[in-house]
């Protein structure tokens, strides 16, 4: 448990390192920030999501707590952007989910999934099948290519590397020490007992955690001034599944791919060709798209894919494995770390399901 005033060490600058930097610089904790990139969050994680919050979308492949980790995220988002100086993009217009006609068993067994999820949850909207007429409400430009899909009402997104510019802009203006292309060990800083260290690395913590991996995406940026898509849309497919996340100036984030390696060489050419082929048969202005970026990303995973909060001395804690979840659930998972930090209190992790190791 943190004493007033007292100073913090936060390795990675990453989102979860910024947030709990922002935070704790905030109640007035002189905060010293180190990382092994630079401000621009390159190679960061972060940097290459698509910053979708959408909890049920993806409860057909997480646990009942990540999609409740979501959901309390959702309600915080609003009021964390609206205390930074600088705008970020937000919006919860919602999620559709579409596919090809031969595609259907695999919907199917999406949709089965997602109500398994909501008949745990009763709180979480449900989601509302579309036909053409519905779809062509929602999104026009769809409407003569698919007659059927499901759209998920109330899930969001946000624009990523807005949000990392804006918080550091507020660290900027607060008692907080930037150290970039500073790869430190929490080693160095511990044997201090004035000094409290947060380890918010990522896959650069794989040494000091046990069981942490690297689960490798691969993310296509376009501008695509002949789409208009108004909400996150995920395309099902048996072998390619994506998605396709809409952000400001017909900007588009496309991504899927999920492959178990810690290889950060750029994309391949297959999973480019199977995104872009993919984003082409959703809408043909894709077609005409400029490539921004081919990003390849690793995402720091723990062996059961959740995240989860480690004490390992009385004045470090780790915070690590949010996977794919990052933006999704990052405000519950910073709220369990500070009411951890400022009052020793792990209701809210208990309540989230939020794994949590003390000494």
């Amino acid at each position: 448990m943190l004493k007033p005033g007292q100073s913090v060490v936060i390795l990675g600058a990453g989102l979860i390192g910024r947030l709990l930097a922002l935070r704790l610089a905030r109640l007035g904790h002189p905060v010293e920030l180190h990382d092994a990139g630079g401000p621009e969050a390159d190679g960061a994680a972060a940097r290459v999501a698509a910053a979708m919050l959408a909890p049920l979308a993806e409860s057909a492949v997480t646990e009942t707590h990540v999609v409740r980790m979501g959901q309390y995220a959702l309600e915080r988002w609003p009021d964390l952007i609206a205390s930074l100086e600088q705008p970020v993009f937000l919006q919860r217009e919602g999620t559709l989910i579409l596919w090809h006609r031969q595609d259907r068993a695999e919907a199917q067994r999406f949709e089965n999934l997602m109500r398994t999820t909501t008949d745990r949850l009763p709180d979480l909207p449900r989601a509302e099948p579309v036909d053409a007429r519905r779809l062509g409400q929602l999104e026009p430009s769809l409407a003569e290519r698919f007659n059927q899909g499901l759209y998920l009402p109330g899930e969001g997104q946000l624009d990523n590397r807005a949000l990392l510019d804006a918080l550091l802009h507020e660290l900027k203006t607060l008692p907080v020490q930037l150290h970039w292309r500073s790869a430190q060990d929490p080693a160095r800083f511990a044997t201090d007992a004035s000094v409290f260290v947060l380890d918010c690395r990522g896959i650069g913590a794989r040494e000091q955690w046990p069981g942490l991996r690297a689960v490798r995406g691969e993310v296509v940026r376009l501008h695509a001034p002949d789409v208009s898509l108004s909400r996150p849309t995920r395309l099902i497919h048996p072998r390619y599944p994506i998605y396709i996340a809409p952000k400001p100036d017909h900007v588009f984030v496309i991504g899927a791919t999920e492959i178990e390696t810690q290889d950060f060489s750029p994309a391949s050419v297959r999973s480019t060709l199977e995104l872009l082929s993919a984003a082409y048969t959703v809408h043909p202005g894709f077609g005409e798209a400029r490539i921004l970026e081919l990003c390849a990303q690793c995402r720091p995973t723990l062996p059961d894919n959740l995240p989860a909060l480690r004490q390992t001395a009385a004045n470090v804690l780790q915070v690590n494995g949010l996977y794919r979840h990052g933006f999704m659930i990052a405000p519950a998972i910073s709220d369990v770390a500070m009411a951890w930090l400022q009052h020793d209190d792990l209701s809210l992790a208990k309540t989230l399901e939020v794994a949590v190791e003390r000494l």
